[in-house]
C-alpha cells in the first residue's frame, strides 16, 4: 500500500508500526453549521482509504473527532468561537447547536455509506485529557502563561514548520493588523492551548475548571489529546483537508512531539477542495449545497459518491449539476448491470484465457487503489470489466469485490417493478418531449412524481425510479 505523505512530499510504502494493525486518525467536523458536499468529499475519501486498507489485509483502528468547542473563526487564535457564533445566529444554546449539527453530520455520512469510525469522540467529553496533555507540555517547558491564555512556545520546538515547510519568520510576516492579538503573546506563530474566560471570552458559554483558571481548550490540543488517548503516542496515518497543513496539523505535530519525544504520525494524508461550478463554495454565492439539496434534485447519495471517485483525492475537484446528473445515469447503469448479471448468473468452467482475464482485472484494480488511491483508474477498470466477455457470474463476483472499496452499495441493489400505469405515463411523456410538447411533458412528469416515482432524463432516454 502506497500513499502520498505530505511530510516528505513523496509517495511512500506504508509500513505500519504494529502490523497488520493500522492506527488511523481522521479530522472530523466542527459542528457549528451544516456538513456540505465539500466536507462529504473528504469524508468519503477517508472512507475509501479505510476500505482500501481493509481490502489490502490490514486491521484498521479508526478514530474521528467531533469539534464542539474551541475552534475559532480564525485558525490562528483570532475571532470568536465558531460554536458561540452559531448559537448567536440560531438563538439556541451552544450545546443545542453542537448536537443539531452533529446529528446532521452523522445522518449525512450514513447516507453516503461511510463506515462508522471505531471511536467518534467529542472534544467536550475529553477536556480532562487535554488538560493533562497541557500539563505535560508545561512540565517540559514548552508553554507560557498570559492573562488571556496558555500558549505553546513554538520557538522552543526546533522542528516547527516541517509539515508546511514554512518558517516561523514567514508566519510572522503573514499576521494581519486587524485581528485581536494578545499583547503578551511572544510570537505570532505561538498558539493557544487553553483560553481563559476573560476579555473577549468572559461570557463564553462552555467552560471548565483548570490549573490556569476557568476556560476552554484551544482547537489544536483537542486532536492530539484524543488521537493519543485512543491510538497511542505514535500513529500510522493522520488525514485532513489541505487547509489544515499550515496551522492545525503543524501545531498538532509540535505539541504532540514536544510532549512525547516521539514522531506523532508516520503519514499525513491531505484532501484537496471541492469547487462548485468552478467557484469556491459559499453561502454568499448561493452555491452552498448539502446532501439534502442534492437529493431534492433526484440524485441518490451513491451517485454523488460515484462522482467523487472520478477525481483523485489530491486533485481540486469541481461539482456541477450536469456532472452529478451524469453520475446518476452512470449509477443507474451500474444497478442495471447488477440486476442483469443476477438474472444470468452463469458460472461456467473458465478457460485458462478467461481465468487469466479475471485475475488480470482483480490485480489491476488492486494495484490502482493501492497506489495512492487511484480511484478514477479503479472505476475505469470496473467499467472495462463489466463490458468484457468473462462469464456473468464471475463478473458479478468481481463487481461486488471491487465494491468493498468503492462502497456503492451494489450488493443491496434490488429490482424495482415499475407499475404498468407509471410505465405508460413515462412513455407518453417521452413521446411528448420528442415532439417538442414540453408543457404536456412537464404535466406528465408532475403526475408521475405525485404517484411516488421520479424520472431521470439522459440525452436519448430516461429511467423511472421509485422516490
Amino acid at each position: 500500500m502506497k500513499l502520498h505523505n505530505t511530510l516528505t512530499r513523496q509517495i511512500e510504502t506504508l509500513t505500519p508500526l504494529n502490523p497488520p494493525n493500522v492506527a488511523l486518525y481522521t479530522c472530523g467536523p466542527t459542528v457549528y453549521d451544516y456538513t456540505h458536499i465539500g466536507h462529504l468529499r473528504k469524508f468519503t475519501y477517508d472512507d475509501i482509504l479505510k476500505r482500501t486498507l481493509t481490502y489490502m489485509g490490514y486491521n484498521v483502528k479508526h478514530v474521528m473527532n467531533i469539534t464542539d468547542v474551541g475552534h475559532l473563526t480564525g485558525d490562528t487564535d483570532e475571532g470568536e468561537d465558531k460554536l458561540e457564533k452559531g448559537a448567536k445566529k440560531t438563538g439556541k444554546t451552544v450545546w443545542e447547536v453542537a448536537q443539531f449539527y452533529t446529528d446532521q453530520f452523522v445522518s449525512s455520512i450514513k447516507k453516503m455509506n461511510i463506515i462508522d469510525p471505531l471511536v467518534l469522540c467529542k472534544a467536550t467529553d475529553h477536556v480532562k485529557d487535554m488538560i493533562h496533555l497541557i500539563q505535560k507540555l508545561e512540565q517540559k517547558g514548552f508553554t507560557y502563561d498570559t492573562p488571556e491564555a496558555v500558549y505553546f512556545d513554538t520557538q522552543k520546538f526546533p522542528d516547527y514548520g516541517k509539515l508546511s515547510r514554512q518558517s516561523i519568520e514567514e508566519k510572522k510576516q503573514a499576521v494581519r493588523d486587524n485581528v485581536h492579538l494578545d499583547p503578551n503573546k511572544k510570537h505570532p506563530a505561538d498558539f493557544a492551548l487553553w483560553f481563559k474566560r476573560v476579555g473577549r471570552f468572559k461570557d463564553h458559554s462552555m467552560r471548565w475548571n483548570s490549573p490556569w483558571g476557568d476556560g476552554f481548550p484551544g482547537w489544536h490540543i483537542e486532536c492530539s489529546a484524543m488521537a493519543m488517548k485512543y491510538l497511542g503516542e505514535s500513529i500510522d496515518i493522520h488525514t485532513g483537508g489541505i487547509d489544515h497543513i499550515p496551522v492545525h496539523h503543524e501545531n498538532e505535530i509540535a505539541q504532540s512531539e514536544a510532549a512525547t519525544g516521539k514522531p506523532f504520525s508516520q503519514f499525513w494524508v491531505h484532501h484537496n477542495f471541492l469547487n462548485v461550478e468552478g467557484e469556491k463554495m459559499s453561502k454568499s454565492l448561493g452555491n452552498f449545497y448539502t446532501l439534502n439539496d442534492v437529493e431534492k434534485k433526484g440524485i441518490e447519495p451513491m451517485a454523488l459518491r460515484l462522482l467523487y471517485l472520478q477525481a483523485h483525492y489530491r486533485q481540486l475537484s469541481n461539482f456541477t449539476w450536469e456532472a452529478v446528473k451524469s453520475a446518476q445515469e452512470a449509477y443507474d447503469k451500474l444497478k442495471e448491470f447488477v440486476i442483469t448479471l443476477r438474472s444470468q448468473t452463469s458460472r461456467t468452467m473458465l478457460s485458462e484465457e478467461k481465468l487469466q482475464k479475471v485475475d488480470e482485472y482483480r490485480n489491476r484494480f488492486r494495484e490502482s487503489v493501492a497506489s495512492d488511491l487511484q480511484l478514477p483508474q479503479g472505476v475505469a477498470i470496473m467499467w472495462e470489466m463489466l463490458k468484457s466477455s468473462i462469464p456473468s457470474g464471475d463478473k458479478l463476483d468481481l463487481l461486488f469485490e471491487f465494491d468493498q472499496v468503492l462502497g456503492l452499495r451494489l450488493t443491496e441493489v434490488e429490482e424495482v417493478n415499475i407499475p404498468e400505469e407509471i410505465q405508460k405515463l413515462a412513455e407518453k411523456r417521452f413521446e411528448a418531449k420528442k415532439a417538442g410538447n414540453y408543457e404536456e411533458g412537464d404535466k406528465l412528469r408532475k403526475e408521475i412524481e405525485s404517484k411516488g416515482y421520479a424520472i431521470l432524463d439522459s440525452a436519448n432516454s430516461y429511467v423511472v425510479k421509485k422516490k
